[in-house]
């Protein structure tokens, strides 16, 4: 897929869609469709479907997504703190930062969207059929719907990677250290905690103790290739593509499903609005993810029982 020409993570750029442009014909031109039963007679007989989301189904758990108006923490956006030279610059101020992430989290819950596809994905597994989420979420709500397969393309917030020795592990203490307790509020007019690194989360790793960071896919770093290719496998194996709650102008992520509809295969977009690729799609469904995705993985009455 052409994705692999870009592997590391950023905003739309005007340089950055050549990668997607194609000769327009009538079918690109062509409005979505908002036909549910059309939909769910491809669905019925998908065997293999990808479902890739983004910030907008965790949205619908009350989850900030630091985009658009008055997305902010603090008085920064999400890219000028999710990145490596601002962890570099100011590793206490990230770390306050992500701290409030993982916070707000414990508090949060899957909606239904989340517990659609966790449901859809154990229905149609003993139908020998395969339901696989590609998300952009670092949020775990997914997991905790219980949905299995699950390629995070951006990392997770609960876990973390030492700078020194690399050493990756789950992490859902709270707070994540002492220094931590009581610090992250979002008000633009609190002041930064200034931890001393020190006093920042370390490594326990055979007493290691180097400095944790988040284990985030930041804005300017490469996905995990191994992630990645398990996505392409299945993007590349898939009969339908679902599309939910993503803005498609995060890349690579963005890229993925217009590659899906190029090769001739039914792309379902669910979003609030449309996006930069919807037109790229055969099926549209404007609303809350919530409400608009439930009737399209439920049981379809030519399942088998």
């Amino acid at each position: 897929m052409l994705v692999r020409q870009l592997t590391y993570r950023g905003l739309t750029r005007p340089h950055l869609r050549v990668h997607l442009r194609r000769p327009q014909s009538s079918q690109d031109m062509a409005r979505p469709s908002s036909d549910l039963a059309a939909l769910r007679e491809i669905f019925c007989q998908a065997k293999n479907i990808a479902i890739i989301t983004g910030a907008g189904v965790s949205a619908e758990s009350g989850v900030p997504t630091f985009r658009g108006a008055g997305g902010y923490w603090r008085k920064w956006q999400a890219q000028e703190l999710a990145s490596p030279e601002a962890f570099s610059r100011n590793p206490s101020r990230v770390w306050e930062f992500y701290h409030y992430r993982r916070e707000v989290m414990l508090t949060k819950n899957p909606n239904p969207a989340h517990l659609a596809i966790a449901e859809c994905e154990e229905r149609l597994s003993k139908q020998g059929r395969a339901v696989t989420v590609i998300t952009q979420n670092i949020d775990e709500l997914h997991r905790r719907a219980g949905s299995n397969n699950i390629l995070e393309l951006h990392g997770n917030l609960f876990k973390t990677r030492c700078i020194s020795c690399g050493h990756e592990a789950a992490n859902y203490k709270s707070p994540i250290c002492a220094a931590l307790q009581g610090k992250g509020a979002p008000d633009p007019d609190t002041n930064d905690a200034q931890i001393s690194v020190e006093e920042l989360p370390r490594c326990e790793h055979k007493g290691c103790h180097g400095l944790l960071r988040p284990a985030v896919v930041w804005f300017g770093e490469n996905l995990d290739s191994d992630i990645l290719t398990r996505a392409e496998k299945v993007l590349d194996s898939c009969d339908l593509c679902l599309v939910v709650g993503t803005s498609s102008v995060v890349y690579p992520a963005a890229m993925l499903a217009p590659q899906v509809a190029a090769r001739g295969v039914p792309v379902a977009e669910f979003n609030m609005e449309n996006t930069p690729a919807t037109m790229k799609f055969k099926f549209h469904f404007h609303g809350p993810c919530g409400t608009t995705l439930p009737p399209a993985l439920a049981r379809h009455e030519a399942e088998q029982t």
